[in-house]
C-alpha cells in the first residue's frame, strides 16, 4: 500500500474501541484515529475516575464519545469497525455482536501490519519474546540506523501510529503475545519473518485450561506465511509445532539451536535460556542480511530488558534483580537456574501472587532446593505454592501483602554475597496494577536502600 492509503481508509470511519486501559497503548491508538477524523466511541468497564490519567490525554478531541463503567450492545451494531484491546474474553458477547452484524474486528498490531509497507519481524513464545524483540531492535538499529522500529507488546507503545513513520525498506520488530495474535488470525496474515521461541503452560485462566486454544492463537504468527517467508523456531518449540502442523507450514523453517552462539562471544545477559534467545536473534538477523560482525557486536553490547533478570543495583555486597515479568513457574525456573549456584544457597526469593490456573509442583521443588529464604506476596498462587513446599523447611518463609514489606524482609535475610531476586512465577493482579507496577515498586524501593 502507498503511504497515504491508511489516511484515506480511516477518514470519516465510525469505529468502536473496546478497552482503553492505562498503559498508554489504547490512548495512543485513540489519538491516532481521532487525528485522522474517525468518529470514535471508546468503551471500557473501568470508571471515569479510574481512567482519568488516560482521559486527560484525549481531552482536546471532540470526535470521541465515551461509554465508561459498562458496555452497550448498540455500540457494536452501528459502526464500520471494532478495535479490541488485548485480553478481551474469548466469549465476549460484544465481539459476538459485532461479528453477527458483519462488522470487522481488528487489533492494533495486526491492523498496522495490513497497511505498513515495511518488513515485519514478529516474535512470540511463552518465554523469551521480550528479550528476543529488544535484542533484535538493538542489533538492527546499529546495522540499519533510522530504518528500524519496535512495537507490539511493548510497554506504553501503540503500534498503529507507526504508520506515520514506516516506509518501504524499514524493518518493524513486533513482540506479539497470544492475545495480539488473535488479530493476525482474524485478518489471516502473518509477519514476513516469524520467531517462535518456545511453548509452555501460561494464561490457562484466560483459556479455561485449554492449551490447544492458547497454541492456536500463538500459531497465527506462522499460519499465513508464504513460501518465501521464514519461521525461526527455538529448539524447545520444534517438536510441539511440527507435531501439530506437520506438512502445513508454508514458510522455510530454521531451527535456532543454542550451539550456533559462539562460545567465544562475551555475552552480558546471564543464563542458558538467553543463549537460546540469542540463537533466535542470530538466525533472524541473517535472514535480514545483517553482517556477521554487526550481529556479534550487537549481541555483546546488549545488557538486557528492564524487568527481565535486570540487575538493579548492589547494596552492601547483595545483588538485587528485578525479574517481574516471570509470571509463570517456568519463568521463575530459568531465573533460579541463571543466578543460583550448586555449591550454596545464596538466593533470597520474592515470589508468589495471583494464579493463572498453573501447576506449581515443579516450582515448589526447585525453590525448596535452591533458596536460603522465601518471601511470598499474598495471592492464590502463593497458597498453591505453600501447600506444595515441605513444612519442615530449613529456611524462613514469610508472607507479605505489599512490596515495601517484601523488600525489607528479603533484605533482612540477605548478607554479603547473596542475591535478592524478584521472580514471582505468578500474575500481579490483586496487589499490583500489573506486572510493570510490581517491578517499578521493587526498583524504586531498592534504589532507596542505603
Amino acid at each position: 500500500m502507498i503511504e497515504t492509503d491508511y489516511k484515506i481508509y480511516f477518514q470519516g470511519k465510525k469505529i468502536t474501541m473496546l478497552g482503553l486501559g492505562l498503559l498508554g497503548r489504547g490512548v495512543n491508538v485513540a489519538k491516532f484515529l481521532a487525528e485522522l477524523g474517525v468518529e470514535l466511541t471508546i468503551t471500557d468497564l473501568k470508571s471515569k475516575e479510574a481512567l482519568e490519567p488516560a482521559l486527560k490525554q484525549l481531552k482536546k478531541f471532540k470526535n470521541i464519545r465515551y461509554m465508561l463503567g459498562k458496555h452497550e450492545l448498540a455500540d457494536f451494531k452501528n459502526c464500520d469497525m471494532v478495535i479490541k484491546s488485548a485480553g478481551v474474553p474469548l466469549d465476549s458477547p460484544y465481539i459476538a455482536e459485532a461479528k453477527k452484524n458483519k462488522i470487522p474486528v481488528e487489533m492494533d498490531a495486526s491492523l498496522f501490519a495490513k497497511f505498513t509497507p515495511a518488513t515485519i519481524v514478529g516474535v512470540t513464545g511463552t518465554r523469551g519474546k521480550s528479550t528476543v524483540t529488544h535484542l533484535l531492535e538493538h542489533i538492527l538499529t546499529r546495522a540499519y540506523p533510522k530504518h528500524v522500529f519496535v512495537g507490539g507488546n511493548v510497554r506504553g507503545m501503540a503500534t498503529l501510529p507507526l504508520l506515520k513513520k514506516t516506509k518501504i525498506g524499514d524493518i518493524v520488530v513486533l513482540e506479539l503475545d497470544s492475545w495480539q495474535l488473535q488479530g493476525f488470525g482474524d485478518s489471516k496474515i502473518s509477519p514476513h519473518v516469524s520467531v517462535f521461541t518456545n511453548f509452555l503452560p501460561d494464561h490457562l485462566n484466560y483459556y479455561k485450561g485449554d492449551m490447544s486454544k492458547y497454541f492456536d492463537d500463538k500459531a497465527n504468527i506462522f499460519k499465513y506465511q508464504k513460501e518465501d517467508e521464514v519461521l525461526v523456531l527455538g529448539d524447545q518449540a520444534v517438536k510441539e509445532i511440527k507435531a501439530r502442523f506437520k506438512g502445513r507450514i508454508n514458510s522455510e523453517i530454521l531451527v535456532a539451536k543454542k550451539s550456533i552462539v559462539p562460545k567465544t562471544w562475551k555475552i552480558k545477559i546471564p543464563g542458558e535460556h538467553n543463549r537460546a534467545n540469542i540463537a533466535c536473534a542470530i538466525l533472524s538477523c541473517q535472514e535480514l542480511d545483517v553482517p556477521k560482525d554487526a550481529i556479534k557486536k550487537g549481541v555483546e553490547s546488549f545488557t538486557g530488558v528492564p524487568g527481565r533478570l535486570e540487575l538493579v543495583r548492589t547494596v552492601g555486597g547483595v545483588k538485587y534483580y528485578n525479574d517481574t515479568t516471570a509470571t509463570t513457574p517456568d519463568g521463575n525456573r530459568v531465573a533460579l537456574e541463571a543466578l543460583g549456584t550448586k555449591s550454596k544457597k545464596n538466593i533470597v526469593l520474592i515470589a508468589g501472587g495471583a494464579d493463572k490456573n498453573l501447576d506449581y509442583s515443579d516450582m515448589a521443588k526447585l525453590v525448596h532446593k535452591t533458596v536460603k529464604a522465601l518471601v511470598l506476596i499474598e495471592g492464590a498462587a502463593t497458597e498453591k505454592l505453600l501447600s506444595l513446599i515441605p513444612k519442615n523447611t530449613s529456611y524462613p518463609v514469610c508472607i507479605v501483602d505489599n512490596m515495601k514489606d517484601a523488600v525489607e524482609t528479603a533484605s533482612d535475610f540477605a548478607k554479603k554475597g547473596d542475591t535478592i531476586l524478584l521472580s514471582p512465577g505468578a500474575a500481579s493482579f490483586g496487589v499490583f496494577k500489573n506486572e510493570f507496577d510490581r517491578g517499578d515498586q521493587f526498583v524504586k524501593l531498592v534504589k532507596k536502600l542505603k
